[in-house]
């Protein structure tokens, strides 16, 4: 697999969320997903327990599920207000630019070659914050891992948490043990249309940095 000609911090800097770009008709290798997968085994880990598993799942039927249930949480999220943009904001447009695509991924999640189940062993309900931030601060950079890898491939990924909603169907879907196992996101993967991704526009340091104290 040749890889893109990156710099590292070029990586880091050009791995954005894709909805739009994604190409719905280009399979992928299994190794390429594999490698990828590889790289994310050498995360950090939280605690030093390595609990992740991944699900990876190519299935047409399965993948049409799974997009079913999203789009059902995506009707839930739309219902708590989660894709209203109030125009007084400053950022209003982009976020409309951000629903739009969000609504477009809603609609052909399930075209997408791969979807990636990032997971890990045990349940958080009730749990102290600091066993949570464990068992987040484990999977999460396993995951951007993953997604960092694939950018440097030409595959294009985007975080998504609207199944969660309905985390147990999903879990039926796939044969996960729900009461055992915990799904952190459901990643489309697919090559993107092109591969020129710039940084995105962020706030300045000193508006979001403290120093010393807050």
């Amino acid at each position: 697999m040749t890889l893109l000609n990156l710099t590292p911090d070029e990586v880091l800097t050009t791995t954005r969320t894709v909805r739009k770009r994604l190409d719905f008709s280009r399979p992928i290798e299994p190794e390429v997903i594999q490698e990828c997968l590889e790289i994310a085994l050498q995360a950090p880990t939280g605690g030093n327990r390595q609990q992740w598993r991944f699900v990876v799942v190519t299935d047409q039927a399965k993948r049409q599920a799974l997009g079913d249930i999203y789009r059902k949480g995506l009707e839930d999220y739309r219902a708590l207000g989660g894709l209203t943009i109030p125009e007084r904001l400053p950022q209003a447009e982009m976020l409309h630019r951000i629903v739009d695509s969000t609504e477009y991924l809603g609609e052909h999640i399930h075209e997408a070659p791969v979807l990636l189940l990032p997971c890990f062993r045990g349940r958080m309900e009730g749990k102290a914050s600091m066993e949570q931030a464990g068992a987040w601060g484990s999977i999460l950079p396993a995951a951007w891992s993953f997604m960092l890898a694939a950018r440097a491939r030409g595959l294009g990924t985007a975080w998504t948490t609207i199944h969660l909603f309905y985390e147990q169907e999903a879990a039926e879907v796939l044969g996960i043990p729900y009461q055992s196992v915990t799904q952190a996101a459901l990643i489309p993967v697919a090559y993107t249309i092109g591969t020129d991704f710039s940084p995105a526009k962020r706030q300045p340091l000193e508006k979001i940095v403290h120093w010393e104290q807050w």
